[in-house]
């Protein structure tokens, strides 16, 4: 049936998705879809799945069970028509050392089957998008690293195709660096779809538009950032610039909310005033009422409020903490009793 308009294209799809090495469930039945053209963030602690599971989705390794496609096709029924459609760059990207970038690239694209006429103007054409024009002659192995990143994202990004999937591409990289390759990453946007996994949550948030959170091959949030926060992070925070006391500041803040919490994290400035922050219990605009209680007190000037969002590292740590905190009380519910038979009790555990 065809699609309309209005129904969305996925690149990615995966279903209900395993993976065991011997008694360990690295993937524990993940789904999600990624749209045509979405750049998404995988993020997770060491050992949570994500490397595993782009791998899966690459046809290096394969699922103990579970679905997964590209653009519609099984990658376990048609590992080399996926690969077709799939740039990878792993984490440590294994370039050889030797071969100059043009070099390089011609191999890749070699391999990766472009039509001869179309490899020269192609290889051109990626070469100046990751700004390697100027190093096309350079040997591989004497390059820093950031250019070697390039590389990288120059070599999955060659034959053009609709996926593309990036383990920890900007690791290792100084901010100069950092900045060129989100911008490249984000330049794909509505061009290909990326998954990105990252331990810089910042620039995820950045890049990305949406972000999946995996802990213990448990996907624990999906969503835009704003929808994550919304959901793992149950408070408000302001940043006050005042001149005044601390303790008349939280009695006229008492008619917002009961519960709130006032810190002072920058001592006052040669005209008096302070920074302090303010977190309120639920996620609400209080911003109006804070202005009018403050308006109500001559003891304290306001010289400025803003609405402060919490970072990504705050979801991110919520997320896995509350997986956590669920996973633990699972297992202690099927601890047996002193009277139980701990054979069935371990069975039941496994299942």
């Amino acid at each position: 049936m065809p699609k309309s308009e209005d129904q969305p294209e996925y690149t990615i799809e995966v279903e209900n998705l395993h993976k065991r090495f011997g008694n360990l469930e690295a993937v524990a039945g993940i789904s999600f879809r990624v749209e045509k053209g979405q750049i998404v963030g995988f993020l997770g602690p060491n050992g949570a799945g994500k490397s595993t599971t782009m791998r899966i989705l690459t046809g290096y390794i394969r699922a103990t069970s579970g679905i997964s496609r590209i653009c519609g096709t099984s990658v376990a029924s048609n590992p080399h028509e996926t690969k077709r459609r799939i740039g990878y760059m792993p984490e440590n990207n294994p370039l050889p050392q030797e071969l100059r970038v043009r070099e390089y690239l011609k191999s890749r694209a070699r391999l990766k089957e472009l039509p001869l006429r179309h490899r020269g103007k192609r290889i051109d054409e990626v070469m100046e998008r990751c700004d390697l024009t100027r190093a096309q002659d350079r040997i591989i192995g004497k390059l820093s690293k950031g250019f070697r990143q390039r590389v990288g994202i120059a070599d999955a990004i060659l034959a053009n195709p609709e996926v593309i999937i990036m383990d920890e591409p900007t690791i290792g990289l100084d901010p100069h660096q950092v900045i060129m390759i989100r911008d490249l990453i984000a330049s794909l946007r509505g061009k290909m779809s990326v998954i990105i996994s990252s331990h810089i949550l910042p620039e995820i948030e950045m890049t990305c538009d949406e972000v999946m959170i995996i802990n213990s091959g448990k996907i624990v949030g999906q969503g835009t950032p704003n929808e994550l926060r919304e959901a793992f992070i149950n408070s408000t925070i302001y940043e006050l610039e005042i001149n005044g006391d601390l303790t008349n500041l939280r009695d006229s803040l008492k008619t917002v909310a009961t519960d709130l919490e006032v810190t002072q994290f920058e001592e006052g400035d040669e005209s008096g005033f302070s920074k302090v922050s303010i977190r309120i219990p639920g996620n609400h605009d209080y911003g109006e009422l804070i202005f009018s209680c403050l308006a109500e007190n001559p003891l304290i000037r306001a010289r400025s409020l803003r609405k402060r969002q919490a970072p990504l590292e705050d979801v991110f740590l919520a997320a896995t903490r509350r997986s956590w905190e669920t996973l633990d009380t699972n297992l202690i519910k099927k601890q047996p009793s002193s009277g139980e038979n701990p054979e069935k009790a371990e069975v039941s555990t496994a299942n």
